[in-house]
């Protein structure tokens, strides 16, 4: 069997950003990720850092800390990430009152600014005037994914990890199997996203880490180009998300949908064109439930068409991933009660933005430094 310090499982930017801040500190780390090419929801993110959204004294320190981290990110990799600064444009529907949506946003670090159709029109030229009632604008943090994952995984390497590829299927206290080899650590950290919840439970051990089905289009290139990161003022993930937790005993039942699915009409573009149009959200306990694909894809794309109506129709492909998500917005770090050895370092819901901090903190914690943030995101909160 091979050693090391640490295992971490899954490769997508949460497990990369980890793999990378463990070795930093002089840890041996071996990470596991399933595919050369995932399909997960770092695959397939809109990009954003909302340094401004923070609402809380912890989430606003690991903002300010995140702030920081991303202007000097790609420097330290010796990476371009494509971090920017670009105009956010949260669009309030015509049934909705846009002064009422603005005090949603008070408690804000930064809370976005209010502006009428004309002003939203004028940052974005297309939207449709006729879809919205007004708007909120913040300037908002964005970088590449994929791009970031991968430059962060080149880094690992040059610090001395290893990455291997292949899919796990048990974990055990100080063992993780896959399909092509046993490899022992004297710790092991879940950053598996969506299928944290599923590969866990499989080997005995309960965690409360839940999942969507996320849903969105990728165009190719086009010359078309949306200037701002557009997306609904009232968002429905988050009360989906909450809603579906009051159901825990349908979690670990396969084929259950709790709530209806939602979407959040939204666009980002890229710098090389390319556009992520999105995003449906669905509660399906099975992580390989399927999904009408073109009923999906129809619907997405004529909600979009509404406030974006030169994006409706264009060239691109749907694709489908599993977006982790906890009980409180708040992710789940450290030992996994009663499993020595097991932790869990997931379950983002502003993943992008707050998990280079915590990465940091958490290498920091397990190398002997105490981190009362890190203490108060342990899962035993939800014990």
């Amino acid at each position: 069997m091979k050693t090391c310090d640490w295992i971490v499982v899954g490769g997508g930017i949460t497990g990369a950003t980890l793999a990378y801040e463990l070795a930093k500190v002089g840890l041996a780390v071996l990470l596991l990720e399933q595919s050369a090419t995932p399909q997960n929801a770092t695959r397939f993110s809109y990009g954003g850092l909302g340094y401004w959204s923070a609402t809380t004294p912890l989430t606003r320190q690991l903002c300010t800390e995140a702030i920081a981290r991303y202007h000097i990110l790609s420097l330290e990799l010796d990476a371009d990430i494509q971090f920017r600064e670009l105009n956010l444009v949260l669009t309030v529907d015509t049934a909705s009152d846009p002064e009422a949506t603005a005090t949603l946003y008070a408690g804000c670090a930064i809370p976005p600014r209010l502006i009428s159709v004309a002003e939203a029109c004028e940052l974005e030229p297309l939207l449709n005037p006729q879809a919205i009632s007004g708007a909120l604008t913040a300037k908002h943090g964005h970088i590449h994914p994929g791009k970031t994952t991968q430059a962060l995984k080149q880094a690992f390497l040059r610090a001395g990890g290893e990455i291997q590829i292949s899919p796990v299927w048990q974990i055990l206290p100080n063992i993780v199997k896959t399909t092509n080899e046993v490899y022992h650590g004297a710790n092991i950290v879940v950053c598996a996203g969506g299928l944290g919840r599923q590969l866990l439970k499989s080997s005995g051990i309960p965690i409360k880490i839940y999942f969507t089905h996320g849903e969105i289009v990728e165009t190719p290139p086009v010359n078309l180009q949306l200037r701002t990161l557009v997306s609904p003022a009232n968002l429905h993930r988050f009360q989906l998300e909450a809603i579906s937790t009051q159901f825990e005993h349908l979690w670990d039942e396969p084929g259950n949908e709790p709530v209806s699915p939602i979407l959040d009409a939204g666009a980002i573009q890229f710098a090389d064109g390319s556009l992520r149009l999105g995003q449906i959200s669905r509660i399906l306990t099975d992580t390989q439930a399927q999904v009408d694909a073109a009923a999906s894809e129809k619907w997405l794309r004529e909600s979009v068409g509404q406030i974006l109506p030169a994006l409706k129709n264009l060239p691109g492909t749907w694709h489908h991933c599993l977006v982790p998500f906890s009980g409180d917005r708040l992710p789940l770090i450290g030992a996994i009660p009663r499993f020595e050895n097991i932790h869990i370092f997931s379950g983002f819901s502003n993943s992008l933005t707050i998990v280079p901090p915590l990465a940091k903190r958490f290498a920091d914690f397990v190398t002997g430094k105490e981190d009362e943030i890190i203490t108060q995101l342990s899962p035993q909160r939800f014990l």
